[in-house]
């Protein structure tokens, strides 16, 4: 039995129709104005903090400011980068409230103007903000999660294709001097023209970590979302994919990850048992790659090529 489509398929099951796109929002018609007129318009209706709706033609995106985020929740993460002297750990607070509208807007259209495929803010107030989608015409986009489990659902080679494209996606950012914030897997889309866009900016690292640890923490957020998968799949030659794209990131990044792989090395024995939670077994996984991805003894030009080959 494969594995990977074995799980795959319990995923599947436990989605049932929520990979579809989900039915648009009609709170209130279209106002015959602009984006500012039916942003002012929609959003008292909204219960939600961010729901999809219908602009004449378009798809849209209304996010609202919600409560603002208890703080204590970050010290325990605090605590953790500090006594391991991982400063990538340390916790960006997710400020919430009207704050968090504003970072999104500011970074939404920082990043567009780097040409990266982000969302365009179509209007903004103070407690709300319009979006486009990242679709085209009626094709939605596609959460990279998803293809990565449909791909996972094929096979090792499949997965490490799908799972580059991410890596390449981070990496451009970075080229262009910039950063995510979150950037997990779930936070990258598959656009219908192949292009991987990127969404969720609510907090900003920069405003606390220097540009090199906020690139690092790229790379750490999109292998702790991926990290299980590619256990069950090809774990060499992910190491393999993972070296090849970061050749190209800053001598500083890189030797920022060969530390944090040394300093997590201890996480890889972590409880193994799913009764610890998820966020365990996440980081469990990624200490595990990252021990063998930067061993001594790891030659990434032979464990790239091996699953590549059965193409």
């Amino acid at each position: 039995m494969n594995p990977l489509r074995s799980r795959a398929n319990r995923i599947q099951a436990r989605k049932g129709h929520a990979s579809a796109p989900a039915p648009l929002d009609a709170l209130a018609p279209p106002p015959p104005g602009d984006y500012a007129a039916f942003l002012a318009t929609t959003l008292p209706l909204q219960a939600s903090g961010v729901s999809r709706h219908r602009f004449g033609t378009q798809r849209v995106w209304l996010k609202k400011a919600g409560p603002r985020h208890a703080m204590w929740r970050y010290h325990l993460l605090a605590a953790v980068a500090k006594a391991f002297r991982l400063d990538v750990l340390t916790p960006v607070p997710n400020p919430g409230g009207e704050a968090a509208i504003e970072i999104e807007a500011r970074r939404l259209g920082a990043l567009g103007e780097l040409g990266l495929r982000v969302p365009t803010v179509l209007a903004r107030q103070a407690d709300g903000v319009l979006i486009s989608d990242l679709g085209e015409g009626n094709l939605a986009p596609i959460v990279l999660n998803e293809r990565l489990d449909q791909a996972a659902a094929v096979g090792p080679v499949a997965l490490l294709k799908v799972w580059r494209e991410g890596l390449e996606a981070i990496a451009l950012v970075h080229a262009r001097g910039a950063y995510l914030s979150q950037a997990f897997a779930r936070n990258l889309m598959y656009c219908p023209d192949g292009t991987i866009g990127y969404i969720d900016f609510e907090d900003d690292p920069g405003e606390s970590l220097a540009l090199a640890e906020c690139q690092v923490r790229d790379w750490l957020s999109y292998l702790h979302s991926t990290a299980a998968l590619l256990h069950a799949a090809s774990p060499h030659g992910a190491g393999g994919q993972w070296h090849a794209v970061l050749a190209d990131a800053s001598d500083e990044v890189r030797e920022r990850l060969a530390i944090a792989a040394r300093r997590m090395r201890w996480l890889r024995h972590l409880p193994a048992n799913r009764r610890w939670g998820r966020d365990t077994q996440r980081v469990r996984a990624v200490a595990r790659l990252m021990s063998r991805w930067y061993s001594p003894n790891f030659d990434p030009t032979t464990t790239m090529s091996a699953p590549l080959s059965k193409r």
